[in-house]
């Protein structure tokens, strides 16, 4: 572990290389769930637990404007968008994604993807294997841009979806996969900033209140339209998190096939089964490993001190893995939702906070019913397991089943058990 006052080894590497692992290894020797350490250049703190969610959550300590390193914003998130702005400038962008989490715009698109879904396992039974993560992909951006709005020819879903599948897939390494990520987000954002161009000329008509056209006309809190390559930005993070729940699919598909007692609950179509279940995945499998901000000021936790400026870091894997919230944080066990809704800084797979107000994802519940959706679909197929790596390195960010977990011979009806 670092110097208990003044570190002075930069672990940044050593938090890209160990990925998952880095802050649970040094919590697990720290009495008070507090890591002192030095990240970027910058002193750092890592905290972990509730109450450390409501304290990195809080405005008042912890900024995200500056926080977030340059390859991270030109792959994942995109320059200039909603996750580095504070303050009113946050409030006011914010404003836009508000409506995904009203229960219709969430029902709507969870009914989207089941149908793409469905129409998708037609042809998979035509084919002797695939790689659900990538079908996965394919089947979430045909159903997203449907539900934003947005054109997208048949012909262009796989290549869009592989863009935004390697938006996720490389931030956070240093090599092919990093540069796979940097040219999918150019040529991304420049294919829908054009779109967002020819919506303001009346070229392209979008539903009215659709995402598109939302975005089209949002004005921030200077009255201004955004130009059309924040635009671009925001309408991909609306459009990159959707498909990234394909990688919660590969899990699902993965402790399926560990646990397979659970596929029977799944397919006997019950709603709290199933958002149980997605629960459990999210809790249980590695997504986020960590998430950092800028202290607003000197800041001081349990004892620790931080001065303004340095990064406060959230250990989200860690906490998900906590065995003071979780009892055997590593047994899959879906029941531990059954029937109740996981406390708001409790689980937080996706981060913390207020949905509403703070920097909490607003796509959550989203993300739950697509998850839960998906999940009982696949439960209700049968297919085979062929022989391959279904390892899932913690040191790889983000983490995935090596294989992509590769399926053959699909057969069934997928819409049984919904």
């Amino acid at each position: 572990m670092d110097a208990p006052h003044r570190p002075l080894t930069d672990r940044t590497l050593a938090a890209l290389f160990e990925g998952y692992a880095w802050l649970p290894d040094r919590m697990r020797r720290s009495p008070d769930r507090v890591v002192r350490t030095r990240v970027m250049g910058r002193p750092a703190l890592a905290v972990r637990g509730p109450d450390a969610v409501r304290f990195f959550y809080d405005e008042r300590n912890v900024h995200r404007h500056g926080a977030l390193p340059g390859p991270i914003l030109d792959t994942l998130f995109g320059r200039g968008g909603v996750q580095t702005l504070d303050g009113a400038a946050h409030r006011a962008r914010r404003e836009l994604f508000l409506p995904l989490m009203a229960p219709n715009a969430v029902g709507e698109l969870a009914a989207l993807a089941g149908e793409a879904w469905d129409r998708a396992v037609a042809a998979w039974s035509r084919r002797d294997r695939l790689v659900l993560l990538d079908e996965a992909g394919a089947v979430l951006t045909d159903a997203v841009f449907r539900w934003a709005g947005l054109p997208l020819p048949r012909e262009a879903v796989r290549p869009v979806s592989g863009d935004l599948l390697a938006l996720v897939d490389g931030f956070a390494s240093l090599g092919p996969r990093h540069l796979r990520a940097r040219a999918a987000r150019r040529r991304q954002e420049d294919h829908v900033a054009r779109v967002v161009d020819e919506v303001r000329a009346g070229v392209i008509r979008p539903p009215a209140e659709s995402v598109l056209d939302r975005f089209g006309r949002h004005r921030d809190g200077d009255g201004r339209l955004l130009d059309p390559r924040t635009a671009a930005v925001e309408l991909l993070n609306v459009l990159r998190p959707t498909v990234a729940v394909s990688w919660y699919v590969a899990f699902a598909a993965h402790a399926l096939h560990r646990w397979p007692e659970h596929r029977g609950r799944l397919r006997a179509g019950d709603d709290g089964d199933a958002t149980a279940f997605a629960h459990e995945v999210r809790r249980f499998y590695p997504f986020t490993p960590f998430l950092a901000g800028r202290a607003a000021r000197d800041l001081s936790w349990r004892g620790e001190e931080l001065p303004a400026g340095g990064l406060l870091i959230l250990d989200v894997y860690g906490q998900d893995h906590d065995d003071e919230l979780w009892g055997d944080p590593y047994a899959f066990r879906p029941q531990r939702f059954a029937g109740r809704r996981p406390g708001r800084d409790e689980l937080i797979p996706q981060g913390g906070g207020d949905p509403v107000a703070g920097h909490r994802c607003p796509g959550e519940d989203l993300t739950v019913r697509l998850v839960a959706t998906l999940s009982a679909r696949l439960a209700a197929l049968d297919y085979d397991v062929p022989r391959q790596d279904l390892s899932i390195p913690l040191s790889r960010i983000p983490a995935r089943p090596r294989s992509g977990f590769v399926v053959e011979g699909v057969r069934g009806d997928p819409k049984q058990g919904r």
